[in-house]
């Protein structure tokens, strides 16, 4: 187990912001887990569990304890017939490649959530979604070390407690608890159905598309993302920095009315961020040297921010131009290591 002294946390995050971690461990054994949870209990520091850093904000101050960055691999054919596919993957997986494996045997569930960038442990952790599909709707189960009770354990879908971009692993009082190992889903031999998200329903249009199998919208998807979001490896970025706007019955008929666009899915009613931001008329925008994605405005890019002190400022601004013209107060959806 090689543990890394004073390593700046800008160079473990695709925002590439933040001061010094005081210690990094690269978890690329099980073994690793306990052991580097029993370093950090020695020196008496806090533990922040990283997987590719590709939703996570690095803070000026750094981080006064020990950063373990999930590097377990492997994936497993649980069990394959010719209704369901279970396959098991270790959190250090690359999600997509996850995703990739999946759609090559034909089964649906996780493909519209295609070129998400990211780890298979992390997944769960914000429970990941897009195009209409979420993370809750095929986990089955995850194995996860609890370091209160210093072992690896089993926690069921249901214990999860998932909701729009929250679980036990980001919210509430165990939210720093688990390391996750592994993650279970269950996926379906079927074909999605349009009509779909407007972005990727705009794309089947104007290619004349009529193949839905999880290959083909997998490859409808990474394009259309693509052609909108940053590649993070290229323009540091976050992914979506904004959440959703959820809107009661009553608040949605009244935003309708208003003129704001609000679409419903499984009973709710939301209106997207990005919408919003540019409606309040900051797409393209750079604010203290946060750029406003001119493709999708739910996006930040960091052109020549060099602290977290801009990138505060510019979240400050963006969110009051959102209140002072539609009254909804934004929410960042990049979680940061404090």
């Amino acid at each position: 187990m090689k543990i890394r002294e004073n390593v700046p946390i800008s160079t473990l995050t695709t925002m590439r912001l933040g001061g010094d971690a005081r210690f990094v461990i690269d978890i690329e054994k099980v073994d690793d887990i306990s052991e580097a949870y029993e370093f950090a209990q020695d020196k008496n520091l806090p533990v922040y569990v990283l997987g590719e850093g590709a939703n996570t904000i690095g803070r000026d101050e750094g981080f006064t304890g020990v950063i373990l960055v999930n590097k377990l691999k492997g994936i497993e054919v649980l069990s394959e017939d010719s209704s369901a596919l279970v396959i098991k993957g270790m959190g250090g997986e690359i999600w997509d490649d996850f995703v990739e494996l999946a759609c090559k045997k034909g089964y649906s569930g996780i493909e519209a959530m295609s070129a998400i960038p990211g780890t298979l442990g992390a997944a769960p952790v914000q429970n990941i979604g897009a195009y209409g599909q979420e993370m809750s709707q095929t986990i089955v189960e995850v194995e996860a070390f609890d370091s209160l009770l210093n072992e690896i354990r089993t926690i069921k879908k249901e214990e999860m407690g998932l909701s729009y971009r929250k679980s036990i692993f980001n919210s509430g009082k165990d939210a720093e608890r688990y390391f996750i190992v592994s993650v279970t889903v269950k996926l379906e031999r079927k074909e999605l159905k349009p009509p779909f998200y407007t972005s990727l329903q705009r794309y089947i249009e104007e290619h004349n598309e009529t193949d839905f199998s999880p290959n083909n919208i997998r490859k409808m998807v990474t394009a259309v993302r693509a052609g909108k979001l940053p590649d993070p490896k290229i323009e540091a970025s976050a992914g979506s920095f904004f959440k959703n706007v959820y809107l009661s019955d009553e608040e949605a008929e009244e935003a309708k009315k208003n003129g704001i666009l609000v679409w419903r899915e499984d009973g709710k009613n939301i209106v997207n961020s990005g919408w919003l931001i540019e409606e309040a008329g900051l797409k393209g925008k750079t604010l203290h040297g946060m750029r406003v994605s001119d493709k999708a405005s739910l996006i930040l890019i960091n052109d020549a921010a060099k602290s977290y002190a801009d990138l505060a400022a510019a979240r400050a601004e963006i969110i009051k131009a959102v209140k002072d013209k539609f009254g909804y107060t934004l929410e960042q959806e990049p979680v940061e290591i404090a």
